[in-house]
């Protein structure tokens, strides 16, 4: 329930209420028409390829206890529309959402974790839900863009106690703005590495972008930054508390052990030490997991608090997904996104599995690298070749690049190949860009090879 009153809605939104409706609150905020069921305030936002104010009616057809949409279409929805519902005109809808996830976020005045990076913010995200003690609730899958962290916000309980949010960015300003809608206490940033670099240009670009969280979080808030991200410094007041992670950092790892599949380590940290035993293997899962202690460390809380919740860590589909498949074949689905700091994680983490078989590695072509994109293609399949990963199928007009030993040009046509080479024994990972749409491939694997389990 967003504990607000429709006077209170009208305020924090900006619009004009057109025509009154139930005096109760609404539960849930939507921007799916198709979802509107009773009790739901729906924002009719403007898309690339539809307006959704267009469907405001029949979102209140549904029951919706009201709409939110741009002047003229509420003006027609007043005089036409005979369902029931809250009729409000707001000259910019996305706007009105996130001001109204601005006064929620201000009502249930809990503390607020903002997390960007070049990569890694889902994970240390996912890793937070699961160590930070008190009732936590973090941004559900990726909604980390204008509208989707608005809605994450929305998406809180009345008893929510921290707010952990996740926060992406194509261009200048847009941390800046989300920043602005969550008012962050604490601000993350996981790393600075060669991504949007069509957009931005380079990597000081980059950081400049990342480091506008460390200017939303205010005076009184706390920075999280890796202990090497030379490309932050520029950005970090000495006067603003920091907490740096990774080696040669305040929050470290050592004593580290694993097996690819789970990892033992000390975490030490300015309060103390701890011991956590975590459910994942690959050794940029523990960055992460050391920026999520570190955050918590910022929030208060102490080593030996953390600890015995590593077993609750769980991430977010398609994010190094191991599945056990038959004949003792080991499926690495990491096809969420891919960059090349990600992509080098990704590989490096397939050639430490131990297996019987081979370790081969599907890979996607890489988006939005600018200028140099074939050049990082070719250096990670160097890396791959170094790493004594094969063979390689390459998926994508820049995935020639990777010099794999098989190519394929879309992800359907990579299926019957994969299946071909794949034999009993070998660990296979499978990442690439979101648009090439991998998942396709790990999703046939499963289906052609028999699924043993997954964790």
């Amino acid at each position: 329930m967003i504990e607000l009153s429709a006077e209170r809605i009208g305020a924090a939104t900006g619009a004009e209420a057109l025509r009154e409706g139930a005096r109760d609150r609404p539960a849930r905020v939507i921007i799916d028409s198709r979802e509107a069921g009773p009790s739901d305030l729906f924002f009719g936002l403007p898309g690339e390829h539809a307006d959704g104010g267009e469907f405001a009616g029949a979102a209140l057809a549904a029951g919706a206890w009201g709409v939110v949409v741009e002047p003229e279409r509420a003006r027609h929805l007043a005089a036409q529309s005979a369902s029931s519902g809250w009729i409000l005109a707001a000259r910019d809808p996305l706007a009105a959402l996130q001001g109204l996830a601005t006064a929620w976020r201000r009502e249930l005045g809990c503390r607020v974790v903002g997390i960007t990076g070049s990569t890694g913010k889902t994970s240390v995200k996912d890793i937070c839900r699961a160590l930070l003690p008190g009732r936590v609730h973090a941004s559900p899958e990726n909604f980390n863009t204008q509208i989707g962290l608005p809605l994450a916000i929305l998406g809180a309980p009345p008893e929510t106690e921290l707010l952990v949010l996740e926060m992406a960015m194509r261009a200048r300003g847009e941390i800046a703005e989300l920043s602005r809608v969550a008012e962050p206490g604490v601000g993350a940033i996981t790393n600075v590495g060669p991504v949007h670099l069509e957009r931005l240009g380079t990597l000081e670009a980059i950081a400049e972008a990342k480091a506008e969280l460390l200017a939303g979080i205010g005076p009184d808030g706390i920075a999280v930054v890796p202990a090497d991200a030379d490309a932050l410094a520029p950005h970090l007041d000495e006067r603003m508390a920091t907490i740096t992670f990774g080696p040669g950092g305040e929050v470290f790892a050592t004593e580290v052990s694993g097996d690819g599949r789970s990892l033992l380590a000390t975490i030490a940290t300015p309060d103390g030490a701890a011991a956590f035993e975590f459910p994942f293997g690959e050794a940029h899962n523990l960055t992460n997991a050391l920026c999520a202690v570190a955050i918590g460390i910022a929030l208060g809380a102490r080593p030996a608090e953390m600890a015995p919740l590593a077993s609750r860590i769980t991430f977010s589909r398609l994010r190094g997904e191991l599945v056990d498949l038959a004949a003792g074949v080991v499926l690495v689905n990491d096809s969420y996104n891919a960059n090349p700091v990600s992509m080098r994680a990704a590989l490096e983490h397939l050639a430490s599995l131990r297996t019987d078989g081979r370790h081969l590695a599907v890979l996607g072509e890489m988006r939005e690298l600018g200028a140099d994109a074939a050049g990082y293609h070719r250096e990670v399949g160097a890396h791959a070749r170094g790493l004594g990963i094969a063979p390689i199928v390459g998926v994508g007009e820049l995935a020639r690049e990777y010099a794999p030993d098989s190519w394929a040009p879309d992800a359907p046509a990579a299926v019957p190949v994969v299946d071909r080479l794949v034999r009993p024994g070998d660990a296979v990972l499978i990442k690439g860009s979101r648009a090439i749409g991998l998942e396709l491939v790990a999703d046939e694997l499963v289906v052609r090879r028999g699924a043993a389990g997954a964790r």
